[in-house]
């Protein structure tokens, strides 16, 4: 099977042109994404139409593509956050859609990767806030955490940074791998599995609206858990990257409440491997107008993607900004 053929969910675009690229520099530019029900994958297709430019294509002041010449960018669907930093490190995926509390996490060797730092992680951009939801089939409610021991749950699909997350929070209501029924699966799995009573509740951190819940709640109905801002602020200090958020009410049919729930920033991240040139080309189409178009009539999360809020947090994070990057940002007088 060709490496094309093998890549699921594919958004492509062009090819690179020698002026703009060092020799060593990939002809395409794979973007880890997530799931196809969730929002990475979207947004990363988005962002990969945005900065790439056919060779041969009209001149973006004619109507043509306006991102890096020559560039083929693609999303590439995958289990999302580990998965997608690892690839990155490894040389597998030139970038990856990953949040915040995991990329610092792999980038020091902290915690879960304790001894196995990877130093080749460079942040592009924050792009938008992934919400922790946590779902429930329709009339249940759950007080806390510790209300899902014995049940079946769903924590998120291995090699995702929901996964390291939830697990982290559960532990601190009690709950483990040894008093929970768990299933690993992906989004759309799990609202399948919820659908049709094979599961208690679910865990999935995305933008919301979130295609597979938005099916889920349009069908079978759902809930989703509003946390206390007790058990919100337990977990901002047990993983400081997830703060207090809230999902609107009537995001979803059916949920005509507000959802306090924690949330993280998703990242785009690069490889230390690419060049100067490369990444800051990348960083400028991904800012500029032809993009900000594509951005904000795809995914709803796409409008909250925007060069005010690419640098928010990121200073305190701990993983260098890549080069290019910087040199965007400096020009751009958002970084001094």
């Amino acid at each position: 099977m060709t490496f094309l053929a093998r890549l699921t969910g594919v958004t492509l675009a062009t090819v690179m042109s020698a002026g703009l690229a060092a020799a060593q520099d990939p002809t395409f530019f794979r973007i880890g994404t997530g799931s196809a029900g969730g929002t990475y994958f979207p947004i990363g297709g988005t962002i990969a139409n945005g900065i790439s430019s056919p060779p041969g294509s009209r001149p973006c002041d004619e109507g043509g593509q306006c991102g890096v010449p020559g560039l083929i960018a693609i999303a590439q669907s995958t289990t999302a956050s580990v998965f997608n930093n690892t690839a990155v490190q490894n040389g597998e995926l030139e970038a990856g859609m990953a949040a915040a509390d995991v990329t610092r996490s792999m980038y020091l060797g902290e915690g879960t990767f304790d001894g196995k730092p990877h130093e080749k992680l460079r942040i592009v951009a924050n792009l938008f806030p992934e919400d922790l939801h946590l779902v429930l089939p329709e009339g249940q409610s759950i007080e806390s955490l510790a209300d899902l021991e014995g049940k079946r749950v769903g924590i998120a699909q291995a090699g995702s940074g929901t996964q390291v997350a939830v697990l982290q929070m559960l532990e601190a209501w009690g709950i483990t791998r040894d008093n929970i029924d768990e299933a690993e699966l992906n989004n759309s799995q799990s609202a399948e599995r919820l659908a049709d009573g094979q599961l208690d509740a679910y865990f999935y951190a995305a933008g919301w609206p979130v295609s597979a819940m938005v099916q889920l709640a349009t069908t079978k109905g759902m809930e989703l858990h509003s946390f206390s801002d007790e058990d919100l602020a337990k977990i901002n200090e047990i993983i400081p990257a997830y703060i207090p958020s809230k999902i609107p009410a009537d995001v979803y049919e059916g949920i005509d409440y507000e959802v306090k729930t924690p949330a993280v920033s998703a990242l785009l991240v690069v490889s230390s491997d690419l060049s100067e040139e490369l990444v800051y080309g990348i960083t400028k189409a991904l800012w500029n107008d032809n993009t900000r178009n594509l951005l904000d009539n795809g995914h709803a999360k796409g409008k909250q993607i925007t060069p005010d809020t690419a640098l928010d947090g990121i200073s305190a994070l701990g993983v260098p900004l890549h080069p290019g990057a910087e040199k965007f940002y400096k020009e751009a007088g958002l970084l001094e």
